[in-house]
C-alpha cells in the first residue's frame, strides 16, 4: 500500500468529521490540515512522492484542482460537473424532465418566457449551473422575481451567471454516494438544510444508484451521486465533485479505502 497524504479541512462540515480523520489514521495514511493563509504566504507543504487528495469547501477544491501540482491533488474537475455539461447525458434519470439553461439576468428580465417553455405555472426551480454553487438552488415565484431572489449581490456580482431552471418537483427523501472508478462505494441518507445524516444508506437506493454509475459518463475517477424519491421513484438530483462534497453517514472506512486506491494510481510527482 503506497501512503496517502490526506490534506483536509474539517471546519467546511459539520459535527462527526472525526471519524473520516480517524479512519484516514486507521489504514496508515498521512493527515495535513488545510490553511487558507497558504495561498497569501505560499507556504504550501510539498509532498514529495506523496499522491495527495484534498477533502474540505468546494472553493479551496476548484482551486487545487486548477493551480497545485499535486496527484490527484482534488478530485474536482469543475467543468465536468456543470449541469449543462452531464444534464443531456442524464436525461433518463433526472428527477426533471424538461428544463432551461439561461442566465440570471435573462431569466429575471423574461420569467413569463421561461415559464411558458417549461409549461410551468406560479413557481419554478432554479439553481446554477456551476457545481461551485454561488446561490443554492431554491423555488422561485414567478410574479416579481428579482437578482436578489437569487443572492445577486451576496454571493456573485455577475448577473449574467448561469442557471438551470426547472419545474417545481416534490422531492422526499435524499441520499448521497460516493462512486470511484465506476463503483458505489459508501451511500448516506442526508437532509441537506441541516447538513445532517437522517439514515445509513439503503440497499434499494444504492442498487439504483449503481445503475445510473454503470452507464452514465463518469464526469472523473471519483465523484458523488445524489439521489431523490421523486412520487416513489430514485431519481437522480445531481453530480458533485467529491474533494467539495460532504459525506453525511457514509462509511469512512470505505471511503477512505476506494479513494486512496484511486490515488494510489497516480504516478509520483516531486513538488
Amino acid at each position: 500500500m503506497t501512503p496517502i497524504t490526506w490534506l483536509v479541512e474539517p471546519e467546511a462540515f459539520g459535527v462527526g468529521y472525526s471519524a473520516f480523520t480517524n479512519a484516514i489514521e486507521v489504514a496508515g495514511h498521512r493527515i495535513i490540515h488545510w490553511r487558507d493563509d497558504w495561498w497569501f504566504d505560499g507556504r504550501v507543504p510539498r509532498l514529495g512522492d506523496s499522491p495527495a487528495v484534498f477533502h474540505g469547501s468546494l472553493g479551496n477544491a476548484d482551486r487545487i484542482a486548477r493551480e497545485l501540482p499535486w496527484q490527484p491533488g482534488a478530485f474536482c474537475r469543475t467543468e465536468a460537473f456543470l449541469c449543462s455539461a452531464w444534464y443531456p447525458m442524464a436525461r433518463a434519470w433526472l428527477a426533471h424532465d424538461r428544463w432551461v439553461h439561461t442566465t440570471a439576468a435573462a431569466f429575471v428580465a423574461a420569467p413569463d418566457v421561461v415559464a411558458t417553455e417549461l409549461a410551468a405555472e406560479g413557481r419554478v426551480f432554479v439553481r446554477p449551473d456551476s457545481p461551485l454553487k454561488p446561490f443554492s438552488g431554491r423555488v422561485c415565484q414567478l410574479e416579481g422575481i428579482s437578482l436578489g431572489a437569487l443572492d445577486h449581490g451576496f454571493y456573485y456580482d455577475d448577473p449574467n451567471l448561469p442557471v438551470v431552471v426547472a419545474p417545481v418537483r416534490a422531492i422526499g427523501e435524499e441520499w448521497r454516494f460516493v462512486v470511484a472508478n465506476g463503483r458505489v462505494v459508501a451511500g448516506s441518507g442526508y437532509e441537506a438544510s441541516r447538513r445532517a445524516q437522517v439514515q445509513p444508506g439503503a440497499e434499494r437506493a444504492a442498487a439504483r444508484a449503481q445503475e445510473i454509475a454503470d452507464v452514465l459518463e463518469a464526469p472523473e475517477a471519483v465523484y458523488v451521486l445524489d439521489l431523490a424519491d421523486c412520487d416513489g421513484e430514485l431519481r437522480l438530483l445531481e453530480l458533485n465533485p467529491f474533494s467539495g462534497a460532504d459525506l453525511y453517514g457514509c462509511d469512512p472506512d470505505a471511503v477512505v479505502a476506494a479513494v486512496s486506491g484511486v490515488a494510489e494510481s497516480y504516478a509520483p510527482l516531486r513538488t
